[in-house]
């Protein structure tokens, strides 16, 4: 007996003790890595529709899906004090400030740490709004042919834009997204939205607020639209939209793809218009 309980202790000590002290020790692993998870998922939790709890942040969220009038007031109002906001639009989550504010624009490159040398596009309500804003070169047809949607049209600029948008070119970008909560926005705004990707330069496009956190301090507020892009391929959900300049008459020229680049294209051609680069 002597013996046996000599040999049962040695397999204790050698093999069921280590066994013991590891699983102490990785469930205190376990329950470490359970706390931080938890801390983590307290700053944004997503509800099943996609929109994000409000975090734990000086950022104020407010999710346009569960009060579409609550968020676009607050958004009117968060602009109008010269502040900025990000906000879903048919595409992508976007940045933006009132686009005939010099110290809104300055701020959304500072931000996006974006080159200065880059545009960025007007985002408009309504197809007669563009007039206001644009030279356009284009029959009114072919405009409601492709607004709202997922499109960037390129036309010269009329002098009651803020010159300091886009200084070094002629040129403006003009979008109409097919998106309810940002074209009601801008008509409460009474003026164009200076309009680009809610994300650092070069950055991923985001399809929820969670992709673009790191902007969230230097941002007045965010609305929360839920998840974008829910169906199709992923990546081509984040082309954001297509950018053609249509300011020469009779031709088009593509600036980049985007999502919805064919579609665009056809419309283009349905109407005469030819690619520049064969002129």
């Amino acid at each position: 007996m002597s013996s046996f309980s000599s040999i049962t202790k040695i397999v204790h000590l050698t093999f069921f003790y280590p066994l013991r002290n590891f699983a102490t020790k990785f469930e205190r692993r376990m329950e470490r890595a359970t706390v931080r998870m938890k801390r983590e998922r307290s700053l944004v939790d997503e509800d099943e529709d996609g929109t994000a709890d409000e975090p734990q942040s000086s950022s104020k969220v407010l999710s346009c899906l569960k009060d579409f009038d609550k968020a676009i007031n607050a958004a009117t109002s968060s602009l109008q004090n010269g502040n900025l906001i990000a906000l879903p639009t048919d595409t992508i989550y976007g940045l933006c400030g009132l686009a005939q504010s010099s110290s809104a624009v300055s701020r959304i490159y500072q931000v996006k740490e974006r080159d200065p040398s880059k545009p960025i596009a007007i985002c408009v309500a309504n197809v007669s709004d563009v007039h206001r804003w644009a030279h356009v070169s284009v029959p009114e047809e072919l405009l409601a042919d492709l607004l709202p949607g997922p499109v960037t049209l390129v036309f010269e600029r009329k002098p009651v834009l803020n010159p300091e948008l886009n200084p070094g070119t002629n040129l403006i970008g003009v979008r109409i997204p097919d998106d309810s909560f940002i074209r009601r926005l801008t008509t409460e705004c009474g003026e164009p939205l200076a309009l680009t990707s809610a994300n650092k330069s070069g950055g991923k496009s985001p399809l929820s607020i969670t992709e673009f956190f790191e902007l969230w301090p230097s941002l007045d507020l965010i609305v929360d639209g839920g998840r974008l892009g829910q169906s199709g391929n992923l990546q081509d959900n984040r082309l954001g939209s297509t950018v053609v300049d249509l300011s020469v008459p009779g031709f088009y020229r593509l600036i980049r793809d985007g999502s919805a680049v064919k579609g665009t294209v056809d419309i283009l051609r349905k109407h005469g218009l030819k690619l520049e680069d064969h002129c």
